[in-house]
């Protein structure tokens, strides 16, 4: 008899730990009345994301778009901003409410991630830094960014919101380049609900603007400068103490659906983007599982028949950010415009058991009327 599941599978769904474990922090709280202001709780998280992530500073912040923002007023970015056309809207959004202007370099076809060897094209005397995602986890050119970036005296910041778990050549994916920024949103392998942080492994004055910009530029009372509220409280950094001994096990139990995914597609007309093999030096968190279809006429009848199975995938990422319509750009990325349009990230969760990973598989399969081996339960 098959396990029973949920009527609707989404894209993703929050992994929470078991609710006497938040009480008990919840009751500290409680008995504290420390709610927020760098409370004993957030200052546990920051030192177990330090350990965790082999960094010299780790700022917990209110979101990974605070993040980005306090990562580059902090850093002094200004002027023009080379950056990646596909992303989530809040890495463009972060450089504008700089006022600074971003310039889309179009991505690597192979890994979807901003392409070094076209950097040199987009380069202007008004260019102070570049702002390049890890897209599903995947690595950047690392190396490459970071010669680029010291030829030419440009700040390095990368948005790593979809890295938390994963590494590089044994170092956090999160500890490369001037500052990276994560997120902690409840989607993600670990959350804090809402949540972020501000990850710098060298520049001790760069981390100290983050964390004094993070308070409003305060300190006692001294105003040292302009800042925002970037803070986050207790309660966010309870939930994250809760998580952070559960991430080995989601990661686990990701892979195997990632792993399960690219065998029941493998026959199929999809292209099933991989991260680097850990012969090459990556472990990967297998926090997204995106597939390219043919066209974006096929992606949109795949979506039709999923959502009429009861499945909910999701366009991620969609449009490609040159194109987004306020700003009015004149970038042409077409790498990035072309898989924009025909990718698509299949549901990764806990309800998604091997009897929904074969119902999601014939469902997409069947609408492509390609062949497969797929097993319909």
């Amino acid at each position: 008899m098959l396990p029973v599941t949920p009527a609707e599978i989404t894209v993703t769904k929050t992994s929470l730990p078991p609710l006497a474990e938040y009480v008990a922090y919840l009751e500290k709280i409680w008995s504290s009345h420390h709610l927020t202001n760098n409370g004993p709780l957030l200052r546990e998280l920051e030192a177990r994301l330090r350990d965790r992530l082999g960094a010299r500073h780790v700022w917990f912040v209110s979101n990974g778009t605070i993040a980005l923002q306090l990562a580059l007023h902090a850093a002094n970015v200004t002027g023009e901003v080379l950056t990646t056309p596909f992303s989530y809207v809040a890495t463009t959004g972060a450089v504008l409410w700089q006022n600074a202007t971003p310039v889309f370099v179009d991505i690597d076809r192979a890994t979807l991630t901003i392409d070094p060897r076209k950097l040199a094209a987009a380069l202007t005397p008004r260019t102070s830094a570049i702002l390049a995602t890890h897209v599903y986890g995947f690595p950047c050119a690392v190396d490459a960014l970071q010669a680029f970036a010291r030829e030419h005296r440009l700040k390095l910041i990368y948005d790593a919101a979809h890295t938390f778990g994963c590494e590089l050549d044994g170092r956090s994916l999160a500890s490369y380049g001037d500052v990276s920024c994560l997120s902690f949103h409840a989607t993600k392998v670990f959350h804090t609900v809402e949540g972020g942080a501000v990850v710098i492994n060298g520049d001790d004055v760069l981390a100290e603007r983050v964390k004094l910009t993070r308070a409003f530029g305060q300190f006692g009372d001294d105003h040292r400068c302009v800042g925002i509220n970037g803070k986050n409280s207790e309660l966010h950094a309870a939930m994250g103490l809760c998580n952070l001994p559960r991430v080995a096990g989601i990661i686990a139990q990701r892979q195997e659906q990632f792993q399960r995914y690219h065998e029941l597609l493998a026959d199929s007309f999809l292209e099933l983007p991989a991260p680097p093999a850990e012969s090459q030096g990556f472990r990967h968190n297998y926090a997204y599982c995106p597939v390219i279809l043919p066209s974006e006429a096929t992606l949109r009848a795949v979506m039709t028949r999923l959502e009429a199975g009861g499945i909910r995938a999701r366009r991620y990422f969609f449009p490609s950010l040159n194109r987004l319509a306020y700003l009015k750009s004149t970038s042409c990325c077409p790498v990035a415009e072309d898989i924009a349009t025909r990718i698509l990230c299949l549901p990764m969760s806990a309800d998604v058991t091997a009897a929904v990973q074969y119902r999601i598989a014939d469902l997409l399969l069947d609408s492509l009327a390609a062949p497969g081996r797929v097993v319909h339960l």
